[in-house]
């Protein structure tokens, strides 16, 4: 009995490639930005959320390639939520396992709607 592989190996490497991309900036993503100063206080807090970007596969852009798509991530779903600024965006620091294995790059931050300038 002969097995045809080819078509398995095309489907395989065709999803493998789609858990190597990065998350892109949206162009409503692009009008959010970070911020390390409390927010002022006719901004009005949306909640905290938490933007990633999957390391499966995509290490050959380094640490600041997935940081910066777990950054465009947050800002997008920010955006979603209606907010424009992000404060205290923090990345939790890399564990034992992550030497490893290639996790989840993550960041968090508040979400506020603040007033156009």
């Amino acid at each position: 009995m002969r097995i045809n592989v080819l078509p398995g190996l095309f489907v395989a490497s065709m999803l493998l490639a789609g858990c190597s991309s990065t998350n892109e900036l949206d162009a409503a993503g692009q009008r959010v930005t970070f911020t390390d100063q409390q927010p002022a206080k006719e901004c009005q807090l949306l909640g905290e959320i938490t933007g990633s970007q999957s390391n499966w596969l995509s290490g050959s852009g380094g640490e600041g390639s997935s940081l910066r798509g777990a950054a465009n991530d947050l800002r997008n779903r920010a955006a979603q939520m209606g907010g424009n600024v992000i404060y205290g965006a923090t990345s939790p620091t890399q564990n034992f396992w992550s030497s490893f294995a290639p996790l989840d790059s993550k960041m968090t931050g508040q979400v506020y709607k603040c007033p156009q300038a």
